[in-house]
């Protein structure tokens, strides 16, 4: 299969070939980021569907971080992809971790809601 014909073009039309099983740990990397995605959405939606004995606003504004997490996984996921992908057929530096680090303190910030709600 030429460059021209794999997607994304931008990425497959320029430097050369890297070993297989470099692309291939990029690519469980973007499954695990998606797989971090889900669980930020699915976390999200429980907390509206179980309906725990808390006040509605703090558990909606927890469901909301949860919502905009799983939305920045999923975006990290393809980004972290595609810029990681680049640097292997170019034989550059890896790029570093963007938002890891902010899923951290938005998880941390969605329990403080609940609990906070718990007790409200």
């Amino acid at each position: 299969m030429t460059a021209q014909r794999r997607f994304p073009a931008s990425v497959y039309r320029d430097g050369d070939e890297p070993d297989p099983r470099f692309s291939l740990a990029n690519e469980r990397t973007f499954l695990a980021w998606l797989r971090t995605a889900l669980a930020m959405y699915a976390g999200a939606f429980a907390l509206e569907a179980l309906a725990l004995p808390e006040a509605v606003g703090w558990r909606a504004a927890a469901s909301i971080v949860f919502l905009v997490l799983g939305t920045l996984a999923a975006v990290q996921a393809w980004l972290g992809w595609k810029a990681t992908e680049k640097s292997l057929r170019a034989g550059t530096p890896l790029p570093g971790l963007a938002v890891g680090g902010i899923l951290v303190v938005g998880v941390v910030v969605a329990a403080a809601l609940v609990t906070i709600g718990l007790y409200a």
